[in-house]
């Protein structure tokens, strides 16, 4: 009898934000070296997808994300042996409250172009590329596509 192994995945949410062209970013102090990433991180215990990208959004760039559209999921293993399933969502943001201060280890927020993280040299992956080529290339999905089951158990 073969041995069956599951996939453990991490759970993880971003946001795609265009506005004039630009693209919402976060600069990261990451293993000592600053990248870039949209607001993005884990979906924790409790939360759904949506709330995720929201408090995600806020914690790491101190604006208010009102999601439109599912991009896409990227399921990503990584050499160590970790793999990572990326759902990107595009929406717009308001109320940005400059007073509030960056979940660490975000240094700043930046408005950059496709161009320009295109020829970025520290993005933190290829994901933040490929979420805005998939943003750009195809329709968003609707966020009905996302169903959140609670256990009733």
């Amino acid at each position: 009898m073969r041995a069956v192994y599951m996939v453990h995945v991490e759970l993880t949410v971003a946001a795609v934000v265009a506005r004039a062209s630009r693209y919402l970013v976060v600069e990261e102090a990451i293993n000592d070296q600053r990248v870039i990433n949209q607001p993005a991180g884990h979906v924790e215990p409790g939360e759904t997808i949506l709330e995720a990208v929201i408090r995600e959004t806020r914690e790491e760039s101190a604006w208010q994300f009102v999601p439109e559209g599912l991009i896409g999921l990227y399921y990503w293993p990584h050499a160590d042996g970790r793999t990572t399933l990326r759902i990107a969502l595009a929406g717009y943001v308001q109320e940005h409250d400059p007073a509030r201060p960056l979940d660490t280890p975000i240094v700043a927020t930046h408005w950059l172009s496709r161009q320009e993280l295109a020829q970025h040299p520290s993005l933190r992956s290829a994901l933040v590329l490929r979420s805005i080529e998939d943003y750009e290339r195809y329709p968003l999905m609707s966020l009905d596509r996302l169903t959140h089951i609670q256990d009733v158990s």
